[in-house]
């Protein structure tokens, strides 16, 4: 029996640009929530944040296939960039913005007079941000702000049966326990997990068992 038909995978999916499937789940819950409500949002800015791995970027693939939202840089011209759209999203914004303040500032300015909405991704919360200019603080103290948890053994064991799946690799069920008990919890660990697995197994032509597992997380630590 596969492990597909014998694991529950009891999440709901959402379609992704990338034509993976987005597995919702308590962990991102209330930010699928935010993002079902746009355009209703009662501020220009939603932030979602989180640790790497954790699925913000995956959900902001989500929402830009579902609104049309347009990638939105602070690197450049934030107008130019955002175009004709009315609804954008700029990623990663903890990591630039103590250089963009005023530019991010004009931009929730702009958008709040333009009736425009961005969702905004970050590894920490806006109260954590390199942010010393009082305007934009008082800004982003009126944004909604959304934590994305690390997925539980539910959920990673859901994307692990689901990766395989995709490659139409059937692995039995105690290949995966032994997968969730030594690996990192992220989504992009699962991925890069599952790649090297199906790689190996078909380069040295073998099933995929727990040793073949044990061996390319030996080869990864």
């Amino acid at each position: 029996m596969s492990t597909h038909s014998q694991l529950p995978l009891d999440f709901e999916y959402r379609p992704a640009m990338s034509g993976d499937d987005f597995l919702v789940c308590a962990s991102n819950a209330e930010a699928v929530a935010w993002l079902d409500r746009w355009p209703d949002w009662p501020a220009p800015f939603v932030v979602i944040y989180g640790e790497a791995g954790c699925g913000k970027s995956h959900l902001a693939a989500v929402f830009r296939q579902a609104t049309g939202a347009e990638p939105v840089s602070l690197q450049s011209d934030p107008y130019e960039t955002m175009g004709e759209a009315t609804v954008g999203v700029i990623e990663d914004v903890d990591l630039i913005i103590s250089d963009h303040q005023k530019d991010l500032f004009h931009l929730y300015n702009h958008a709040r007079e333009k009736g425009l909405t961005l969702l905004l991704t970050a590894r920490h919360a806006p109260v954590d941000w390199d942010v010393n200019l009082p305007d934009l603080k008082t800004r982003l103290g009126t944004v909604p702000v959304v934590e994305i948890g690390q997925p539980d053994d539910m959920l990673m064991e859901a994307v692990l049966v689901k990766l395989f799946s995709d490659r139409q690799i059937q692995v039995e069920r105690d290949v995966i326990a032994f997968m969730l008990l030594r690996m990192e919890r992220s989504f992009e660990q699962a991925i890069t997990l599952v790649q090297e697995i199906d790689r190996r197994a078909l380069a040295q032509k073998r099933r995929i068992t727990v040793p073949l597992v044990r061996s390319v997380l030996q080869d990864q630590s």
